[in-house]
């Protein structure tokens, strides 16, 4: 049997249990960002992009998503700015030669962003410190996809049995099994690749048939 207790105090008995928690966008915490959400402000540029058709947005984040981004937008807006925290960027070479060779793409490094503008309605620009001279810009658009990571909901199970990944992804196998028996999980909170509600969705399928064979072979 699993055991979970949950936060009121309350606690429920199962055979098994399927760990879905999902995962939430890493946020960039600056002034605006809150207000502007859905007014400009975005995170999944396949969801939202075609909002911003021949306007000017900015990515937020170089690594392989911010990179994969900046380089989907490019071929749906009139110009991506993508601005990076560091002195290089972190994706692989092969994007970051595909970026290079756009023409309505300027990447800025080594930024700090540290607020969202808007006119009350809608964002109109990004306001960021160069980290080498201190000095602040502003750079004039209409949207901004934050893309610097995904954070697993699994904050409740850094001290339980359940293996995870240094930043915080559960440990499943082919079969959606964690390393604690009777226990699977599915979609963004493991390790599983590509975080795309059409591939959790089949994740939990899977999970749901290897915890009903589970509870069949283990004579439950």
């Amino acid at each position: 049997m699993v055991e979970v207790e949950l936060e009121n105090g309350a606690k429920l008995e199962s055979k098994t249990v399927i760990l879905s928690t999902g995962a939430r966008w890493r946020e960039m915490n600056v002034p605006g960002e809150a207000e502007y959400r859905t007014r400009g402000v975005a995170y999944c540029p396949h969801c939202d992009g075609p909002l911003f058709k021949g306007k000017r947005v900015a990515v937020i984040g170089g690594g392989n998503s911010g990179v994969e981004a900046a380089i989907d937008l490019a071929g749906i807006v009139e110009h991506v700015t993508l601005v990076e925290f560091d002195t290089k960027l972190r994706a692989d070479q092969v994007l970051q030669n595909k970026l290079n060779s756009l023409p309505n793409t300027t990447v800025i490094m080594n930024a700090l962003s540290t607020e969202v503008l808007g006119d009350g309605s809608q964002v109109t620009g990004l306001k960021y410190k160069d980290r080498t001279t201190d000095e602040e810009h502003v750079v004039e658009l209409a949207g901004i996809f934050v893309q610097i990571g995904l954070l697993p909901n699994t904050d409740f199970l850094k001290d339980s049995e359940v293996e995870l990944t240094n930043r915080g992804e559960i440990i499943v196998n082919d079969r959606n099994e964690t390393n604690v028996k009777g226990v699977f999980a599915a979609g963004d909170c493991t390790t599983v690749p590509y975080k795309q509600i059409i591939i959790a969705t089949g994740e939990g399928a899977k999970a749901s048939l290897s915890a009903f064979d589970y509870i069949i072979r283990s004579g439950q």
